[in-house]
């Protein structure tokens, strides 16, 4: 009896390993942080992984255009996951909003930013960076709000771009630049600033940030590349999303 339990037992671990799967995401720099949080409890309940490729939206969209072999996209708009289904890349009614962003104002100095953002219009720094708002929705958001304060004009020669927020927040978190437009979840953790100064932008002065996730083409039929996807809607995952800032 025993040497049958073993061998029942030697080939459910055979089987559950040959089953197991490795999707390819292609994830908005701004959710680095929850969505290495996310790949391990996803592997840990899946037994499936997740290779994550991160990027500004827009290089990501052009990726795919090309024949990248993504499966699953977590963008940092509604825009770019609605084209992509518009243009016949994505599986039909698997598109839906996994996180609203936040934008805020940082530096890595205590005090140098304050509450209300009166230091953009004080202009007292020589840097300041931002996501290229042409491929990053965070960036364009930034410049939004830059315009809405009126301070856009007179700080345009100050501005540093990143080729996506990841890059941006560098530029601040080096010294490059003395403070920047990044997302919320870059500096904030369990409702609490990682360090430094920040001012949470209020959502007024720019358009929602919908992040919207998509299954892509390559991933019909793939099953970590669905499982992923409803794992992304369980009450962990959105748990974890929250923990970073982002509203539900």
């Amino acid at each position: 009896m025993i040497r049958y339990a073993l061998l029942f037992i030697s080939s459910f671990c055979i089987t559950s390993l040959a089953e197991a799967e490795s999707v390819q995401v292609a994830v908005a720099a701004n959710f680095a942080g929850p969505m290495e949080s996310i790949a391990k409890a996803f592997e840990k309940e899946s037994g499936h992984q997740a290779a994550v490729s991160l990027g500004a939206t827009g290089q990501l969209y052009a990726q795919i255009r090309n024949g990248a072999p993504f499966e699953l996209l977590l963008a940092a708009d509604e825009a770019t996951p609605a084209k992509l289904e518009a243009e016949g890349l994505t599986v039909k009614g698997s598109r839906f909003t996994f996180a609203i962003g936040k934008l805020a104002l940082w530096s890595p100095k205590p005090v140098f930013v304050d509450n209300d953002g009166r230091v953009l219009k004080k202009g007292d720094f020589a840097h300041l960076a931002l996501a290229n708002p042409k491929t990053a929705p965070y960036g364009a958001a930034a410049v939004e709000v830059l315009k809405k304060l009126g301070v856009y004009d007179a700080l345009a020669p100050k501005l540093v771009l990143g080729e996506n927020i990841a890059q941006a927040y560098q530029f601040v978190a080096s010294g490059n630049a003395e403070l920047g437009f990044v997302a919320l979840s870059q500096v904030q953790k369990d409702g609490r600033l990682t360090g430094g100064s920040a001012w949470c932008v209020p959502a007024k002065l720019y358009s929602p940030i919908r992040q919207d996730a998509v299954l892509l083409a390559k991933g019909e039929g793939k099953a970590a590349a669905a499982a992923l996807k409803e794992f992304l809607k369980s009450e962990k995952a959105r748990t974890i999303i929250a923990s970073f800032g982002y509203d539900l």
